[in-house]
């Protein structure tokens, strides 16, 4: 069975918007609480650190390749190059992440003697962490599919 990697995307969005619905729902929030889980200032601290450093590294069109392994042919070295920009692009997430989260703990010991604070700067902090791992969500696969293809292909050549 051929698998079309935008497809399976597609519908890891759909399940994790519905575990999120469903968990915001049963925990008591309900939908108005959706606006707890947005902060754009930590999503553009990991993009910060995701596209420029996939584009110092040259990594950035295999990057954007991924999306289309097994739609469009690749040679195993192009592959090899993909899964390698994808595995940056999981570091590169990480540790975006935990620098956005260390520099939102300095802040937050920084403003200590005002403790009606705590609580939303240690949301934001959770939140970097938690974009982090929706974003590793959607890399995982994409690296899985180029690594899937570069085996389906070595074992072509073989033959």
């Amino acid at each position: 069975m051929k698998a079309n990697i935008r497809l399976i995307l597609l519908g890891e969005l759909i399940l994790v918007a519905a575990i999120f619905l469903f968990m915001l729902i049963v925990g008591g929030g309900g939908l108005s609480s959706v606006i707890w889980f947005i902060d754009l200032p930590s999503i553009i601290v990991i993009l910060l650190f995701l596209i420029p450093g996939l584009m110092i590294m040259g990594a950035w069109k295999d990057f954007v390749k991924a999306f289309s392994v097994g739609i469009r042919p690749y040679r195993l070295l192009e592959l090899k190059n993909i899964i390698g920009a994808v595995g940056a692009a999981q570091k590169l997430t990480a540790f975006g992440a935990l620098v956005a989260m260390i520099m939102g703990g300095v802040f937050i010991m920084g403003s200590l003697d005002d403790m009606s604070s705590l609580g939303p700067n240690l949301a934001v902090c959770f939140l970097t962490g938690f974009y982090a791992v929706l974003i590793e969500i959607f890399l995982l696969p994409l690296k899985l599919n180029a690594e899937r293809k570069m085996n389906e292909e070595m074992d072509f050549e073989d033959e």
